[in-house]
């Protein structure tokens, strides 16, 4: 439910109705607006009874919301949320944010030169893996928290935030200690514990949509994460698995607009996980940024051909300048149009 409140409403009124909603046995979030203040009420597992509240002094109007996700929703926020990364924004009217290095952290040496190029050609985020969740056990899994330091210190010495994935529950004051930005990955994204988590800290998060999720799905994960109180909360499309095999998974760009309509939360895309294949990241980049995307992951590596994970997907220093320059020319053009 969310009751929208009149414009001249007065503190003392928001607050009788607060009141009235928690006897109730729920829970009364305050959403201040532009123009006025409107009150998400949480907690309720069926229909809520209005009357006790349509007719309080301030109240405006009272409209049952049906989605599963709440916080998530434009019903419940209609106002883009921006999230800050060090000193990088994402989402609102931000320009889109390049988030980019290799798949999985090898060595200080490795890190060190794609943080570089990366900064070099005009990157933002520095990403790398030091937990891999890999569907073989005999894959390479991660340098764990060396791995961690050298991500740290390389972002550090070029000036760039970072962002690493975390899949446990204990590793989360590990990372917090060196990641700017904490990623849920696909394999995580119902893991509901860990969402609760990384949902009472006040750490920026990316969560990527599941393998197979709906986008139904996708807004009710992130919601767990709202609701215990974090909003600075970033959505990754990188594809979902399909029938089709050509590539690694499908990446489904009206995802989009779509969740733009839906939902206040920034989105960006990886087509690097999504396609699976070097030739086609820089195409597909291009186009997600045509359909609106706040911003792109891409994965780079200063020698793919030699990489521990994910190098048939990864470009080198030159393809991730030159896409760098394309994109560059591209969101010039769209935003004169």
């Amino acid at each position: 439910m969310l009751i929208v409140m009149q414009h001249q409403a007065q503190p003392e009124d928001i607050e009788r109705v607060k009141k009235v909603v928690m006897d109730m046995g729920l829970e009364a979030r305050p959403i201040p607006g532009s123009e006025r203040t409107a009150i998400g009420v949480l907690g309720n597992y069926g229909y809520v009874d209005e009357d006790p509240i349509r007719t309080l002094p301030g109240v405006r109007d009272v409209l049952h919301v049906s989605k599963p996700y709440k916080l998530a929703s434009r019903d419940f926020h209609p106002q883009d949320t921006q999230v800050d990364i060090g000193h990088v924004t994402v989402g609102g009217t931000a320009p889109p944010v390049i988030m980019a290095g290799p798949c999985a952290i090898e060595s200080e040496e490795q890190m060190h030169a794609a943080a570089r190029f990366v900064k070099a050609a005009g990157g933002h985020i520095l990403r790398g893996g030091a937990f891999k969740p890999r569907t073989g056990p005999h894959s390479f899994q991660g340098m764990g928290q060396e791995g961690l330091k050298y991500l740290y210190e390389a972002g550090r010495q070029v000036g760039l935030p970072v962002v690493t994935e975390v899949m446990r529950i204990e590793q989360l004051d590990t990372v917090c200690r060196y990641a700017d930005m904490l990623q849920i990955g696909a394999r995580n994204m119902q893991n509901f514990d860990l969402l609760k988590e990384v949902g009472r800290l006040q750490h920026p998060v990316l969560l990527k949509r599941g393998i197979c999720a709906t986008i139904e799905e996708f807004l009710a994960a992130a919601e767990y994460i709202l609701a215990e109180g974090n909003e600075q909360l970033i959505l990754c499309e990188r594809g979902v698995r399909t029938f089709e095999r050509a590539t690694r998974n499908t990446l489904d760009l009206s995802v989009v607009p779509l969740i733009q309509e839906l939902s206040h939360l920034p989105i960006i895309v990886d087509p690097s996980h999504a396609t699976g294949k070097r030739r086609l990241v820089p195409l597909m980049a291009k186009a997600a940024l045509m359909v609106g995307t706040q911003g792109l992951m891409i994965e780079t590596h200063p020698q793919p051909e030699t990489a521990l994970c994910d190098g048939a997907q990864s470009l080198d220093p030159e393809e991730f300048s030159q896409l760098m320059g394309q994109l560059q020319e591209l969101s010039a053009a769209a935003s004169a149009l």
